[in-house]
């Protein structure tokens, strides 16, 4: 299904040029010449909005106040669009919630590239949120559980959090340096003896279903799916 655009600025020029390419690129666009349009457009079924700032009535900032305020707009992501290049307005628009900040004259292959981030960053942080069952186990990073045959199992954070990187990535060789890095952190003086140490206490817990991470020796560990 076709990602939803709302597209938001004063000027027809520029609203005609972007529906344009948005609709050649596979996008559906809907437009709003002013803020209040904006508010009244925006919904539940709204996958981005691109927002111009300078606009006749509530300004691109406001608009954005308004839209976050709500639940059903909360957290449609926002890319602002403007002529307003100063660092200031930028820093603005970003600390009021915006996920990008593009100063004009327009360059489509560069907002395009920017539109396909933001939709990669929300689905990766989506995909982090939801649960992944693998075999008998069942991982839940809203709960922060892990559930084997139905049966809720302790897991200390760090080894809830290396099991759950690991399912993230199946059947991907991840290694002890990554999962360093990205649990324990780089500011964090651990070793990789660390990971080993957590890996075991894994699959101790894990008990029959051990088998599902693969020892990659000398590299790392792999779960399999």
């Amino acid at each position: 299904m076709a990602k939803s655009i709302l597209v938001v600025d004063d000027e027809n020029d520029i609203l005609e040029l972007l529906k344009y390419n948005l609709q050649k690129d596979g996008f559906d666009v809907m437009i709003a010449r002013n803020g209040n349009e904006a508010i009244a457009k925006a919904n539940q079924k709204t996958d981005l909005i691109i927002l111009d700032v300078m606009m006749p009535g509530l300004d691109g900032w406001e608009v954005v106040r308004q839209l976050k305020k709500k639940n059903q707009t909360s957290k449609i992501p926002i890319i602002f669009l403007t002529a307003k290049g100063a660092e200031a307005d930028e820093v603005l628009g970003l600390e009021l919630g915006a996920d990008d900040y593009i100063v004009k004259p327009i360059s489509i292959p560069k907002l395009l590239a920017r539109i396909r981030n933001v939709f990669r960053k929300y689905e990766e942080k989506e995909s982090k949120l939801t649960a992944i069952k693998i075999g008998a186990v069942e991982i839940s990073p809203i709960e922060h559980t892990i559930k084997i045959n139905g049966v809720e199992i302790f897991f200390p954070k760090k080894e809830f959090e290396v099991l759950h990187y690991l399912a993230l990535h199946p059947n991907q060789v991840i290694t002890r340096e990554t999962l360093l890095s990205v649990i324990w952190g780089d500011d964090v003086q651990v070793v990789e003896r660390t990971v080993d140490v957590h890996i075991r206490k894994i699959r101790e817990k894990l008990d029959a279903h051990a088998d599902i991470i693969e020892t990659i020796k000398g590299v790392g560990y792999r779960l399999r799916d």
